[in-house]
Protein backbone atom coordinates (compact mmCIF):
# COMPACT_ATOMS: atom_id res chain seq x y z
CA UNK A 1 0.00 0.00 0.00
CA UNK A 2 2.47 2.37 1.37
CA UNK A 3 5.72 2.47 3.32
CA UNK A 4 6.24 3.31 6.71
CA UNK A 5 8.54 6.42 6.13
CA UNK A 6 5.11 7.67 4.13
CA UNK A 7 2.63 7.92 6.78
CA UNK A 8 2.09 11.04 8.44
CA UNK A 9 2.89 10.14 11.99
CA UNK A 10 4.03 6.31 13.86
CA UNK A 11 3.56 3.22 11.46
CA UNK A 12 3.28 -0.66 11.86
CA UNK A 13 2.70 -3.11 9.45
CA UNK A 14 1.46 -6.28 10.14
CA UNK A 15 0.35 -5.43 13.81
CA UNK A 16 -1.49 -7.68 15.97
CA UNK A 17 -4.53 -6.51 17.08
CA UNK A 18 -5.94 -9.19 19.42
CA UNK A 19 -3.83 -8.01 22.88
CA UNK A 20 -5.52 -4.05 21.43
CA UNK A 21 -9.08 -5.38 22.64
CA UNK A 22 -10.91 -6.14 25.68
CA UNK A 23 -11.60 -9.80 23.99
CA UNK A 24 -8.50 -10.57 22.95
CA UNK A 25 -9.09 -12.26 19.80
CA UNK A 26 -8.71 -11.62 16.02
CA UNK A 27 -5.69 -11.02 13.40
CA UNK A 28 -3.62 -8.06 12.23
CA UNK A 29 -4.11 -5.54 10.64
CA UNK A 30 -1.92 -4.32 7.46
CA UNK A 31 -0.86 -1.06 8.61
CA UNK A 32 -1.73 0.38 12.64
CA UNK A 33 -1.11 4.06 12.49
CA UNK A 34 -0.53 5.63 15.71
CA UNK A 35 -1.13 9.47 15.57
CA UNK A 36 0.18 11.27 18.82
CA UNK A 37 -2.04 14.52 18.69
CA UNK A 38 -5.73 15.79 17.05
CA UNK A 39 -3.53 17.37 14.66
CA UNK A 40 -1.70 13.92 13.55
CA UNK A 41 -5.28 12.14 14.10
CA UNK A 42 -6.43 14.14 11.11
CA UNK A 43 -3.37 13.85 8.67
CA UNK A 44 -3.28 10.02 9.02
CA UNK A 45 -7.17 9.67 8.75
CA UNK A 46 -6.87 11.52 5.53
CA UNK A 47 -3.42 9.62 4.37
CA UNK A 48 -4.88 6.43 5.16
CA UNK A 49 -8.10 7.26 2.78
CA UNK A 50 -6.01 8.73 0.14
CA UNK A 51 -4.02 5.14 0.17
CA UNK A 52 -7.11 3.70 -0.70
CA UNK A 53 -8.77 0.28 0.59
CA UNK A 54 -10.46 -0.32 3.77
CA UNK A 55 -9.99 2.31 7.12
CA UNK A 56 -11.19 1.75 10.41
CA UNK A 57 -10.29 3.31 13.74
CA UNK A 58 -9.71 1.54 16.93
CA UNK A 59 -10.10 2.74 20.26
CA UNK A 60 -9.54 1.16 23.23
CA UNK A 61 -10.65 -2.03 21.76
CA UNK A 62 -14.14 -2.53 23.74
CA UNK A 63 -16.91 -3.14 21.94
CA UNK A 64 -15.69 -4.98 18.88
CA UNK A 65 -14.54 -8.56 17.76
CA UNK A 66 -11.69 -8.30 15.26
CA UNK A 67 -11.56 -11.49 12.68
CA UNK A 68 -8.88 -14.15 12.72
CA UNK A 69 -6.02 -13.28 9.77
CA UNK A 70 -5.30 -10.17 8.20
CA UNK A 71 -7.21 -7.09 8.00
CA UNK A 72 -6.64 -5.17 5.11
CA UNK A 73 -6.06 -1.55 5.02
CA UNK A 74 -5.57 0.49 7.47
CA UNK A 75 -6.53 0.86 11.04
CA UNK A 76 -6.11 4.16 12.67
CA UNK A 77 -5.71 3.85 16.82
CA UNK A 78 -6.05 6.41 19.28
CA UNK A 79 -4.51 4.53 21.80
CA UNK A 80 -1.40 7.39 22.02
CA UNK A 81 -4.16 10.41 22.00
CA UNK A 82 -5.19 9.42 25.75
CA UNK A 83 -4.93 13.17 27.05
CA UNK A 84 -7.72 14.62 29.51
CA UNK A 85 -7.91 17.73 31.48
CA UNK A 86 -10.26 20.53 33.13
CA UNK A 87 -11.57 23.18 31.00
CA UNK A 88 -9.99 25.94 32.76
CA UNK A 89 -6.26 24.50 32.59
CA UNK A 90 -6.29 24.99 29.05
CA UNK A 91 -4.10 28.01 27.57
CA UNK A 92 -3.62 27.93 23.93
CA UNK A 93 -6.24 30.75 22.67
CA UNK A 94 -10.06 29.70 22.96
CA UNK A 95 -9.74 26.14 21.62
CA UNK A 96 -10.73 23.56 24.38
CA UNK A 97 -8.66 21.00 22.99
CA UNK A 98 -5.40 22.52 23.09
CA UNK A 99 -3.08 22.51 26.47
CA UNK A 100 0.40 23.74 27.33
CA UNK A 101 -0.04 22.90 30.66
CA UNK A 102 0.72 19.68 32.56
CA UNK A 103 -2.67 18.87 34.61
CA UNK A 104 -0.75 17.80 37.50
CA UNK A 105 0.17 21.71 37.87
CA UNK A 106 -3.61 23.08 38.71
CA UNK A 107 -5.26 19.51 39.69
CA UNK A 108 -6.03 21.08 43.44
CA UNK A 109 -7.59 23.95 41.90
CA UNK A 110 -11.27 24.41 42.27
CA UNK A 111 -12.13 26.93 40.29
CA UNK A 112 -13.87 27.05 36.80
CA UNK A 113 -17.12 25.00 35.71
CA UNK A 114 -17.49 21.42 36.15
CA UNK A 115 -15.82 20.32 32.77
CA UNK A 116 -13.37 17.57 31.38
CA UNK A 117 -11.79 17.64 28.28
CA UNK A 118 -10.50 14.56 26.38
CA UNK A 119 -9.32 13.50 23.83
CA UNK A 120 -10.03 10.60 21.44
CA UNK A 121 -7.92 8.01 23.32
CA UNK A 122 -9.05 8.85 27.01
CA UNK A 123 -9.52 5.75 29.19
CA UNK A 124 -13.10 5.55 30.55
CA UNK A 125 -12.05 4.18 33.47
CA UNK A 126 -9.58 7.09 33.93
CA UNK A 127 -12.41 10.29 33.09
CA UNK A 128 -14.28 8.37 35.71
CA UNK A 129 -11.77 7.88 38.28
CA UNK A 130 -10.64 12.19 37.58
CA UNK A 131 -14.32 12.89 38.38
CA UNK A 132 -14.38 10.72 40.82
CA UNK A 133 -11.28 12.70 42.42
CA UNK A 134 -12.67 16.11 41.37
CA UNK A 135 -16.15 15.88 43.12
CA UNK A 136 -17.69 15.97 39.81
CA UNK A 137 -20.99 14.01 39.10
CA UNK A 138 -22.29 12.82 35.85
CA UNK A 139 -19.87 9.81 35.26
CA UNK A 140 -20.63 7.34 38.14
CA UNK A 141 -23.13 5.28 35.97
CA UNK A 142 -19.87 4.84 33.93
CA UNK A 143 -17.80 3.10 36.36
CA UNK A 144 -16.66 -0.53 34.85
CA UNK A 145 -17.03 0.67 31.23
CA UNK A 146 -13.32 -0.14 29.69
CA UNK A 147 -12.50 1.64 26.41
CA UNK A 148 -11.89 5.30 25.49
CA UNK A 149 -13.81 8.17 25.12
CA UNK A 150 -14.02 8.25 21.08
CA UNK A 151 -15.70 4.64 21.28
CA UNK A 152 -17.67 5.58 24.25
CA UNK A 153 -19.29 8.95 22.42
CA UNK A 154 -19.65 7.34 18.95
CA UNK A 155 -21.73 4.32 20.87
CA UNK A 156 -23.15 5.73 23.56
CA UNK A 157 -21.97 3.54 26.04
CA UNK A 158 -23.75 3.48 29.17
CA UNK A 159 -26.11 1.29 31.33
CA UNK A 160 -28.71 1.28 34.18
CA UNK A 161 -27.21 4.20 35.88
CA UNK A 162 -26.73 6.26 32.87
CA UNK A 163 -25.49 6.60 29.13
CA UNK A 164 -22.25 8.35 27.32
CA UNK A 165 -24.31 11.37 25.86
CA UNK A 166 -26.15 12.28 29.31
CA UNK A 167 -22.73 14.52 30.14
CA UNK A 168 -21.49 15.44 26.49
CA UNK A 169 -21.51 18.83 25.83
CA UNK A 170 -19.55 19.28 22.32
CA UNK A 171 -17.65 16.87 20.30
CA UNK A 172 -15.30 17.78 18.21
CA UNK A 173 -15.48 15.23 14.66
CA UNK A 174 -13.72 14.50 11.85
CA UNK A 175 -15.77 14.50 8.32
CA UNK A 176 -15.35 12.67 5.80
CA UNK A 177 -14.17 15.27 3.95
CA UNK A 178 -11.70 15.99 5.85
CA UNK A 179 -12.63 19.03 8.02
CA UNK A 180 -13.37 19.20 11.54
CA UNK A 181 -16.48 20.17 12.97
CA UNK A 182 -17.54 21.20 16.52
CA UNK A 183 -20.90 19.18 17.39
CA UNK A 184 -22.99 20.79 20.20
CA UNK A 185 -25.22 18.11 22.40
CA UNK A 186 -28.51 20.41 21.15
CA UNK A 187 -27.31 19.48 17.61
CA UNK A 188 -26.82 15.53 18.28
CA UNK A 189 -29.21 12.58 18.13
CA UNK A 190 -27.54 9.90 20.06
CA UNK A 191 -29.51 6.85 20.53
CA UNK A 192 -29.34 3.35 22.43
CA UNK A 193 -26.25 2.56 21.80
CA UNK A 194 -25.52 5.23 18.96
CA UNK A 195 -24.07 8.17 19.20
CA UNK A 196 -25.83 8.91 15.78
CA UNK A 197 -22.57 10.23 14.36
CA UNK A 198 -22.86 8.32 11.04
CA UNK A 199 -19.70 8.94 9.60
CA UNK A 200 -18.14 11.36 11.60
CA UNK A 201 -14.82 10.65 13.44
CA UNK A 202 -14.47 11.41 16.71
CA UNK A 203 -11.95 13.78 17.92
CA UNK A 204 -12.30 14.34 20.91
CA UNK A 205 -15.09 15.79 23.53
CA UNK A 206 -16.54 18.22 26.48
CA UNK A 207 -18.30 16.71 29.48
CA UNK A 208 -20.21 18.90 31.40
CA UNK A 209 -20.48 17.34 34.86
CA UNK A 210 -22.13 19.10 38.22
CA UNK A 211 -20.22 19.78 41.30
CA UNK A 212 -20.96 17.17 44.40
CA UNK A 213 -19.24 16.58 47.45
CA UNK A 214 -16.14 14.14 46.63
CA UNK A 215 -17.19 11.29 49.31
CA UNK A 216 -20.96 10.94 47.61
CA UNK A 217 -19.63 10.71 43.80
CA UNK A 218 -17.25 7.98 45.11
CA UNK A 219 -19.61 6.41 47.34
CA UNK A 220 -21.79 5.92 44.15
CA UNK A 221 -19.23 4.78 41.84
CA UNK A 222 -18.26 1.83 44.89
CA UNK A 223 -21.77 1.18 44.69
CA UNK A 224 -22.46 0.87 40.87
CA UNK A 225 -19.17 -1.21 40.48
CA UNK A 226 -19.92 -3.32 43.23
CA UNK A 227 -23.54 -4.17 41.57
CA UNK A 228 -21.98 -4.75 38.11
CA UNK A 229 -19.23 -6.96 39.42
CA UNK A 230 -21.78 -8.99 41.02
CA UNK A 231 -23.71 -9.25 37.54
CA UNK A 232 -21.39 -8.98 34.96
CA UNK A 233 -17.67 -10.39 34.20
CA UNK A 234 -15.93 -7.13 34.43
CA UNK A 235 -12.24 -8.60 35.34
CA UNK A 236 -13.06 -11.23 32.64
CA UNK A 237 -11.74 -10.61 29.20
CA UNK A 238 -15.24 -10.18 26.94
CA UNK A 239 -16.08 -7.10 24.47
CA UNK A 240 -18.85 -5.23 26.72
CA UNK A 241 -22.55 -6.64 26.28
CA UNK A 242 -23.03 -8.82 22.81
CA UNK A 243 -26.40 -7.91 22.46
CA UNK A 244 -28.80 -5.00 22.09
CA UNK A 245 -31.56 -5.46 24.54
CA UNK A 246 -34.42 -5.67 22.44
CA UNK A 247 -38.17 -3.69 22.67
CA UNK A 248 -39.84 -4.55 26.10
CA UNK A 249 -43.00 -4.41 24.54
CA UNK A 250 -41.93 -7.51 22.53
CA UNK A 251 -40.44 -9.27 25.35
CA UNK A 252 -42.65 -8.63 28.72
CA UNK A 253 -39.92 -6.23 29.51
CA UNK A 254 -37.00 -8.89 29.23
CA UNK A 255 -33.36 -8.09 28.24
CA UNK A 256 -31.30 -10.00 26.03
CA UNK A 257 -29.93 -11.42 29.17
CA UNK A 258 -32.70 -12.70 30.54
CA UNK A 259 -33.31 -13.85 27.52
CA UNK A 260 -30.32 -15.85 26.28
CA UNK A 261 -30.59 -17.40 30.01
CA UNK A 262 -34.16 -18.60 30.05
CA UNK A 263 -32.89 -20.20 26.37
CA UNK A 264 -30.02 -22.50 28.42
CA UNK A 265 -27.75 -20.45 27.00
CA UNK A 266 -25.20 -19.38 30.11
CA UNK A 267 -22.36 -21.91 29.97
CA UNK A 268 -22.53 -22.58 26.15
CA UNK A 269 -19.56 -22.69 24.17
CA UNK A 270 -17.15 -23.02 21.22
CA UNK A 271 -13.61 -23.60 21.85
CA UNK A 272 -12.36 -21.34 24.65
CA UNK A 273 -15.18 -19.08 24.24
CA UNK A 274 -18.32 -19.55 26.59
CA UNK A 275 -21.10 -17.83 27.59
CA UNK A 276 -20.62 -16.07 31.36
CA UNK A 277 -22.48 -18.06 33.68
CA UNK A 278 -22.46 -14.45 35.48
CA UNK A 279 -24.19 -13.00 32.69
CA UNK A 280 -26.22 -13.94 29.62
CA UNK A 281 -24.98 -11.26 27.14
CA UNK A 282 -21.26 -11.51 27.56
CA UNK A 283 -19.42 -14.04 25.89
CA UNK A 284 -15.79 -14.42 27.85
CA UNK A 285 -12.58 -15.57 26.28
CA UNK A 286 -11.07 -18.15 28.39
CA UNK A 287 -7.80 -18.25 26.81
CA UNK A 288 -6.56 -18.95 23.06
CA UNK A 289 -9.99 -18.44 21.71
CA UNK A 290 -10.23 -16.88 18.11
CA UNK A 291 -12.56 -14.40 16.75
CA UNK A 292 -14.06 -17.94 14.92
CA UNK A 293 -15.02 -19.67 18.42
CA UNK A 294 -16.89 -16.33 19.20
CA UNK A 295 -18.66 -15.44 15.84
CA UNK A 296 -19.89 -19.10 15.96
CA UNK A 297 -21.30 -19.04 19.46
CA UNK A 298 -23.10 -15.85 18.87
CA UNK A 299 -25.11 -17.12 16.51
CA UNK A 300 -25.81 -20.57 18.74
CA UNK A 301 -26.71 -18.33 21.22
CA UNK A 302 -29.17 -15.99 18.79
CA UNK A 303 -30.51 -19.71 16.99
CA UNK A 304 -31.35 -20.67 20.69
CA UNK A 305 -33.48 -17.61 21.54
CA UNK A 306 -35.24 -17.05 18.21
CA UNK A 307 -36.22 -20.67 18.24
CA UNK A 308 -37.40 -20.38 22.25
CA UNK A 309 -38.88 -16.71 22.16
CA UNK A 310 -39.27 -15.77 18.19
CA UNK A 311 -37.03 -12.89 18.87
CA UNK A 312 -34.10 -12.45 16.92
CA UNK A 313 -31.62 -10.43 18.53
CA UNK A 314 -29.43 -7.79 17.09
CA UNK A 315 -25.75 -7.91 17.51
CA UNK A 316 -24.32 -4.38 19.56
CA UNK A 317 -20.93 -5.76 19.15
CA UNK A 318 -19.03 -4.44 16.18
CA UNK A 319 -17.48 -6.91 13.88
CA UNK A 320 -14.43 -6.30 11.45
CA UNK A 321 -14.31 -8.55 8.98
CA UNK A 322 -11.61 -9.52 6.41
CA UNK A 323 -13.17 -7.85 3.76
CA UNK A 324 -13.48 -5.09 5.25
CA UNK A 325 -17.25 -4.74 6.81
Amino acid sequence: MTSSTSWPCAALSSADLSARTTLKVGGWAEWLLEPATPEELVLAWCAALEAGGPVRLLGGGANLIVDDGELPGVVVSTARLRRSFRMGDRTVGDDPFQIDVPPEKTRDQDDGEPRLVGWAGASMPGLVRAAGELGWSGLEGLVGVPGSLGGGVRMNAGGRWGDMWDVVETVRCLLPSGDLEDLARADATPSYRDGGLGERVVVGAVLRLERDSKPAVRERMKQYLTEKRAAQPVTEASCGCIFKNPDPETTGGKTAGVLVEEAGGKGLARGNAMVSELHGNFIVNRGGATAADVLTLIEDVRDRVAEKTGVRLEREVEVWRGGGK
